[in-house]
């Protein structure tokens, strides 16, 4: 999959807050994502991510 810095992921479940998109802040083994709710940054392994993307959004440039 596809995934760079910058890209915003729509997940399958929810954060605790409410918002169910991400922000990609790093990309690589494991993805640092930021949630566009809260603003709480996490680390989640590559596999486990792209389990839980249901739709990447990207700005085309």
């Amino acid at each position: 999959m596809d995934i760079r810095v910058g890209d915003i992921l729509e997940m399958k479940k929810q954060h605790p807050c409410g918002a169910n998109t991400f922000t990609v802040l790093r990309s690589g083994a494991d993805f640092k994502l930021k949630c566009s709710g809260c603003g709480h940054e996490v680390m989640v392994t590559r596999v486990k991510a792209e389990k839980s993307i249901k739709k990447v959004l990207r700005e085309e440039r």
